[in-house]
């Protein structure tokens, strides 16, 4: 499964079973996140490594007017889209797999924890996920 593949599957809204072909495409992926992530949290980066780092994790484009103080935590990080002058604070949690949209100029406070996805409410199917995207827009005013 690609990544495009599966961030076509996370916007159809079929069920993520467990142990099925999108699940196992979640562990690559956190594997691959838990590896960038712990480059960009273990060390200083200047601003321009930081963003190169960002489109590896998020595996898209950048706008160059990101900017994020780290620590940051993603569980994914393949379904994250952020816009023109988005900052993301310290502390920041996504749990992306469902989608996450950060608009252009929205400012991310401490400590938000992004998540949009849940595992199944029966225990017989805990490894089944259910999912929604999250889209944040800049406060107008």
């Amino acid at each position: 499964m690609t990544i495009q593949e599966f961030r076509d599957y996370m916007a159809s809204g079929k069920p993520v079973i467990g142990g099925g072909d999108v699940h196992m495409m979640f562990h690559q992926l956190s594997q691959e996140a838990l590896q960038i992530t712990a480059e960009i949290n273990g060390k200083y980066h200047t601003p321009e490594q930081l963003h190169d780092l960002l489109e590896q994790l998020w595996g898209r484009e950048v706008p160059k007017t990101v900017g994020m103080f780290p620590p940051f935590h993603t569980d994914c990080g393949k379904n994250t889209v952020v816009g023109e002058r988005v900052f993301i604070n310290m502390g920041c949690k996504f749990q992306d797999q469902g989608g996450i949209t950060i608009d252009e100029g929205a400012l991310i406070g401490h400590n938000v924890v992004l998540a949009t996805i849940n595992h199944d409410l029966d225990p017989a199917k805990r490894q089944s996920m259910s999912y929604a995207p999250s889209i944040l827009a800049r406060m107008s005013g």
